[in-house]
């Protein structure tokens, strides 16, 4: 019997870039390297009406030849497969894993009491944040661990902080590119502060996926772009930190209502890059305000300005912040992140 199986969102054979299938591939590529390739098996629940008539059968093979079930669902998904997986088990009595992949469980579990039944028989729920730990705890769950996010990333060496200019003001942002992120936010953020300036020092790049539900908005958006913002595309995530070091800071001004851990902010740390996020949802758990990043309101682009413009002034406090994201950054490495999911796959 194999060890473990990691059943979530890969798509095999499609370049998927948005954060759920991110995680799950580099939680079953973390996984592999502690118990080995021969000892994981990967299923995708990618591909829409097809997979969810398969899924069943997918579940069931699961808890039959494997020790440990990882599954990663979204909300669609976790309504289906923690019930089956639940069911199945009655009679076969595995470990079984729920690895969260954001920051939307208590909330959405809070008006779905026969669903939370369903989860508090699961072995592990591992969460991303501290909050949302409490969160649940609180509401009757004894089984959550706390796992936050992680990446297996290069971090930039201290010795080559040096080497970024902090001369030229370019900000970018580093996500899956919507509306809810806060895109149109950091576009007028920057704006304001090039018209404050009375010059356009201050440039915007873009990176991420397209949501394909928000192409025709983006392409709108496009339009109307200044020559100082650009859309680069897409960037693999492990390229993040060679593309993200020369950047002055990254903005996040996300409003996004499932956003929990997020990546990007993994991205920014191990670049020794500076954050400015908004006090959304747990960035606050994660940005240290003032000391690898910066905290301010949401949907709010004057705030936002004037953080990019203090940025400007104090070249010096600058520096010293990203020194000290690399040293935020090590925190989450998959060896330190991991511990608690690889302790209990025994």
């Amino acid at each position: 019997m194999k060890r473990v199986c990691v059943i979530g969102h890969f798509g095999f054979g499609c370049d998927l870039l948005n954060g759920q299938t991110i995680k799950t591939k580099i939680v079953a590529n973390e996984i592999e390297k502690n118990v080995g390739k021969d000892e994981l098996v990967r299923l995708d629940t990618h591909g829409g009406l097809t997979t969810l008539i398969k899924l069943p059968f997918i579940l069931f093979y699961g808890v039959i030849f494997f020790k440990n079930i990882i599954v990663t669902p979204a909300q669609n998904g976790l309504r289906i497969i923690a019930p089956l997986l639940i069911l199945f088990n009655l009679f076969f009595r595995k470990k079984l894993h729920y690895v969260v992949i954001g920051g939307w469980l208590p909330d959405f579990l809070k008006d779905k009491p026969f669903l939370s039944k369903i989860l508090k028989k699961f072995q592990f729920i591992y969460v991303e944040t501290r909050t949302m730990k409490s969160s649940l705890i609180q509401v009757g769950f004894n089984n959550v661990q706390l796992m936050p996010n992680f990446k297996d990333l290069k971090i930039l060496r201290e010795r080559d902080l040096s080497l970024v200019p902090l001369d030229k003001f370019r900000f970018c942002t580093f996500s899956r590119v919507m509306k809810e992120k806060g895109i149109e936010e950091a576009i007028t953020a920057v704006k304001k502060v090039n018209e404050h300036q009375g010059k356009n020092d201050c440039s915007l790049d873009i990176y991420g996926q397209i949501d394909e539900n928000q192409a025709v908005w983006f392409e709108q958006l496009q339009k109307q772009f200044p020559p100082y913002v650009q859309y680069k595309g897409c960037v693999p995530f492990d390229k993040s930190v060679e593309t993200l070091k020369d950047y002055y800071a990254l903005l996040f001004p996300t409003y996004y209502s499932g956003e929990g851990f997020a990546g990007t902010l993994l991205d920014s740390f191990a670049a020794g890059v500076p954050v400015i996020a908004s006090d959304w949802r747990y960035n606050s758990d994660i940005v240290d305000d003032g000391v690898n990043g910066f905290i301010v309101p949401a949907k709010n682009s004057d705030r936002l300005a004037s953080q990019i413009e203090w940025c400007f002034q104090n070249k010096n406090l600058l520096r010293d912040m990203r020194r000290k994201c690399l040293e935020k950054a090590s925190n989450y490495m998959p060896e330190n992140a991991a511990k608690t999911l690889m302790m209990s796959l025994a």
